[in-house]
């Protein structure tokens, strides 16, 4: 998923989230019985089959950002051809691009009816580092109820409890809508191809809403639904010193150090107050009202908990803002990844000729991370010494996201989560980023809606991926009463 890490809130507790919220069971008139509980026999009839399906897709290690695997990247375009047709789709085809293939399917059951187009990825992260995992990366294992396996979660469980949700409609006459399925290999890496071609197929990629299952729930037991993605810009910075690695004895004082002066640059772009010191940086950016920040600050959260989740003494961010608000609404600068010089075993007094970093900056509604990419790369090359040179490229990136919580779909959404967990869910905003939504807005003029069965627990983009058994079976079920919503809305 690119997917969408949220500030998530572990072992919450029932007396809080009452506090929060006024959860309450709300059943429609139309709404029978039976019809709960034919939905969840034909999951339970079918989960071993569902699992095993999902396992075949799983074991394809469908890694876009590593060459190696080119191959393995059709075969999961296939297996989802293959997925559409066989659980109810009348047509499916997959489209070459540049990069790696774009997977659409469709059944069209009245050109008068609403239509829903689903969103998905098969491709997932690298497995590194490798000695970390419990279990083979793309070999499903069932365990202490979760499905541990790269993809498990992000985003081939979560897709594929799309698929399932269209069977059952479809087996069962129960489809009240259009469908549409777009599902594509590449969101790991930016979705590089993916805008040219829905501008290509805009047309047929015509929908009253874009559903996407890849984000998350605050907890097992708090439903709740994505309402903003922040934007992304991301960088790869290369500092060059001398035109050879050289002998730091006979060298070292005298010459710049490439690794030196990386460190150095990157210590200037956040300041003691966790503000990012770009000019320009923050001249779009919108400050949350006081009332809205009133609301966040309502959500269950213990810090306490939070930190001892993930192993940290002290949380860290912007000064003035609470955890909740530094995630979801306020934008961040990180570095991902730095290298340079020796790193092997032992040592090797080496004064290296050169130094990279990747660095990413996560950007809210407002901000177009065309401008931050170029502000960035002007100043950051700006600062340098002349003492190395200093060439950053720009990887890719995406804008921000925010979902009306008005709109039918929402609501629809809203209706269907509280029929299957009993609770009314939580409009979040997500510290995540799936860039290719807002192009979906601007390219398509439709909106999406992001129903994520996601856990914080579930480790996407880490060692150990996992996702639950009951998030899974959830999640069909929740998707089901979606299409039945949103079709009597419209």
């Amino acid at each position: 998923m690119g997917h969408n890490n949220l500030a998530l809130f572990p072992c919450q507790r029932q007396h809080k989230i009452k506090d929060f919220y006024n959860f309450t069971f709300l059943f429609l008139k139309n709404v029978t019985t039976k019809n709960m509980e034919q939905i969840k026999n034909y999951i339970k009839e079918n989960k071993d089959r569902f699992l095993e399906e999902l396992f075949d897709l799983i074991r394809i290690p469908s890694i876009s950002s590593q060459k190696e695997h080119k191959d393995d990247m059709m075969k999961a375009a296939e297996y989802w051809k293959k997925t559409i047709l066989d659980t109810g789709g009348d047509h499916a085809e997959i489209y070459e691009t540049e990069g790696h293939p774009i997977v659409y399917g469709e059944k069209i059951i009245d050109e008068k009816l609403p239509t829903v187009l689903v969103y998905g990825h098969y491709d997932v992260m690298p497995v590194d580092p490798i000695e970390k995992w419990n279990t083979e990366p793309f070999e499903p294992v069932i365990k202490d109820g979760n499905i541990w396996a790269r993809g498990s979660d992000d985003d081939k469980g979560q897709a594929f409890m799309h698929a399932k949700a269209f069977e059952f409609m479809v087996k069962n006459d129960k489809l009240p809508c259009n469908v549409k399925f777009m599902v594509e290999g590449e969101e790991e890496i930016g979705s590089g191809n993916l805008a040219k071609w829905c501008a290509e197929k805009k047309d047929m990629l015509q929908a009253d809403i874009i559903l996407v299952s890849d984000t998350s729930m605050l907890a097992a037991d708090v439903p709740s639904i994505t309402t903003g993605l922040r934007g992304l810009a991301y960088w790869e910075v290369e500092v060059t010193g001398p035109n050879r690695d050289l002998h730091s004895g006979l060298f070292g004082g005298a010459v710049a150090n490439p690794i030196n002066i990386l460190s150095d640059l990157i210590a200037q772009m956040v300041d003691e107050n966790g503000r990012i010191t770009i000019p320009g940086f923050y001249d779009d950016v919108v400050d949350a009202t006081e009332e809205e920040r009133k609301k966040m600050g309502m959500a269950p959260f213990d810090e306490e908990e939070y930190k001892k989740a993930i192993d940290v003494k002290a949380l860290w961010g912007e000064k003035g803002y609470t955890t909740f608000e530094r995630t979801g609404t306020r934008p961040s600068f990180d570095v991902c990844g730095i290298w340079g010089g020796y790193t092997g075993e032992g040592a090797k007094t080496v004064l290296p000729s050169k130094a990279h970093a990747k660095i990413s900056s996560r950007l809210v509604p407002n901000q177009d991370h065309h401008k931050i990419a170029q502000l960035f790369k002007d100043h950051f090359e700006k600062i340098a010494p002349e003492s190395v040179k200093v060439d950053v490229k720009v990887l890719h990136g995406g804008q921000a996201y925010v979902c009306p919580i008005d709109i039918p779909a929402y609501k629809a959404a809203e209706k269907a989560y509280q029929q299957v967990y009993n609770k009314m869910p939580v409009p979040v905003r997500s510290g995540g980023s799936i860039p290719i939504i807002s192009t979906f807005e601007q390219t398509l003029g439709t909106k999406s809606v992001l129903m994520g069965f996601g856990l914080e627990s579930d480790a996407i983009h880490s060692p150990n991926e996992n996702y639950p058994l009951e998030q899974f079976f959830n999640g069909i079920e929740t998707i089901t009463w979606f299409y039945k919503y949103f079709a009597e809305q419209k």
